[in-house]
């Protein structure tokens, strides 16, 4: 009864710790302007399917997207696993779903092989990332925390997969050898080859200390990894479901059109219409902000975006801009979006308000580093989760030429023009068409 109280209190301190980082999350994703994404609902639906669950944008590269999978198909399948020894800890039984007889021996086993290959597969990772080192993974935004996160996470899943392994083998020689409460079940193709072997002629009372061991230091590193999650990059694996869904799924050219301006010039293209036809403006109202300055500004499924950002840099390495090397890279614009969405977040449950002096545009992301995007869509098209940086670059470049009347030279002298003479050229409307006669 000891250990199934100590276990119970483990279980709900970690279940209550993931509870308050994801009502945080949310809370921030909330603070998003509002966005009516009710629509298309088969059309998201089957986006997610092939999307999140197939992970069809990530074959482009096959060798990650099969080591990828791998891990992927282990973390959802393994962890079914998991279930069973929430039981076993909360009822002090020993595996309760023997009962399944030859099914349940046909689900260890394949939980086996797919734990080889998730070792497998991180150990290559972890050599792709430190020894040969894909130009991607690194960058002026992958810092040390950035950097690091990526290798703790594959670390954490070799533990987790040899603990897995480890205490099936010590399971395994238990039941053959007839010992109290280790139920003969299961199959264990890969663990009575690979640890078994280390184990023989250890003492029954030896075995039983590494089956525990191996037990609780499996379901521990489960539920800190679950607590992990909420700070780490890899939240992807909750979020890329929900984000997917909710990808834009509008033509990838297309801009949305902010309603105040596009008003405005529908009055100017419609001598008829009545300017007073609508209703006036709420005057308690806060003034409305063109553009983006801050997280604030933007809308929920963009700060979804932040939260989901794998950090893989697919996009920054398709980034026309930052192949020729302007300071541009779409990845920083989504860590420093969720960074600054963080920072937000806590001045808020600190202070009531968010009134830290501090916003997104300047103090996170540059001014050189927005003129720089060409609006291509090639980060869009690479993200393997269906993220949109250009969508805020978009809004932040909007805020700089309607609130603060900054822009490139270039494109000031391109308005002018095309105010004064129709054409993005300096020449007068009656001489437009002179190159047809030379």
């Amino acid at each position: 009864m000891i250990e199934q109280i100590l276990f119970f209190c483990v279980l709900c301190l970690a279940i209550f710790f993931f509870a308050k980082s994801l009502r945080f999350i949310i809370r921030n994703i909330k603070l998003g302007k509002d966005l009516n994404l009710s629509d298309q609902k088969s059309t998201r639906f089957k986006t997610m399917l092939k999307v999140a669950f197939g992970q069809t944008k990530m074959a482009a590269r096959p060798v990650p997207f099969i080591l990828h999978f791998l891990v992927y198909a282990g973390f959802l399948i393994i962890n079914l696993e998991v279930l069973e020894i929430i039981i076993d800890g909360l009822f002090g039984t020993h595996r309760v779903f023997s009962f399944m007889g030859g099914f349940y021996d046909f689900l260890i086993g394949s939980f086996e092989i797919l734990a080889l290959l998730v070792l497998v597969s991180c150990v290559v990772f972890l050599i792709r990332r430190n020894v040969l080192r894909i130009k991607r993974f690194f960058g002026r935004e992958m810092t040390a925390w950035p950097k690091a996160d990526a290798n703790y996470i594959l670390i954490i899943e070799i533990v987790l997969m040899a603990a897995f392994l480890k205490m099936n083998a010590a399971d395994y020689l238990l039941q053959n050898m007839g010992a109290e409460h280790y139920v003969k079940a299961g199959s264990f193709p890969v663990s009575k080859y690979l640890f078994a072997p280390f184990f023989e002629g250890f003492s029954q009372s030896n075995l039983i200390l590494i089956e525990r061991a191996g037990w609780w230091f499996h379901i521990l590193g489960i539920l800190a990894f679950l607590n992990y999650l909420p700070f780490s990059k890899h939240f992807h694996i909750m979020l890329a479901f929900p984000n997917t869904y909710y990808s834009n799924l509008n033509a990838k050219g297309g801009l949305t059109n902010m309603a105040s301006v596009k008003k405005e010039v529908e009055l100017m293209m419609d001598p008829s219409a009545d300017p007073f036809a609508a209703p006036a403006p709420d005057p308690d109202a806060p003034p409305t902000r063109f553009g983006a300055k801050d997280v604030t500004d933007l809308d929920w499924r963009q700060l979804m975006n932040a939260y989901t950002c794998t950090e893989c840099g697919r996009c920054t390495s398709e980034c026309p801009a930052n192949i020729t090397g302007k300071k541009l890279s779409p990845r920083a614009i989504m860590m420093a979006t969720r960074d600054r969405l963080d920072e937000a977040g806590k001045c808020l449950d600190k202070n009531g308000e968010i009134n830290d002096g501090k916003s997104l545009l300047n103090d996170y992301i540059t001014e050189e580093e927005l003129w720089a995007c060409t609006s291509c869509n090639a980060c869009t098209e690479a993200c393997p989760v269906n993220i949109d940086p250009l969508s805020i670059i978009i809004d932040l470049r909007r805020y700089l030429v309607l609130e603060e009347s900054k822009a490139p030279n270039e494109l000031n002298m391109m308005s002018t023009n095309i105010e004064n003479n129709g054409a993005p050229w300096q020449f007068s409307q009656q001489d437009r068409l002179k190159w047809k006669s030379e």
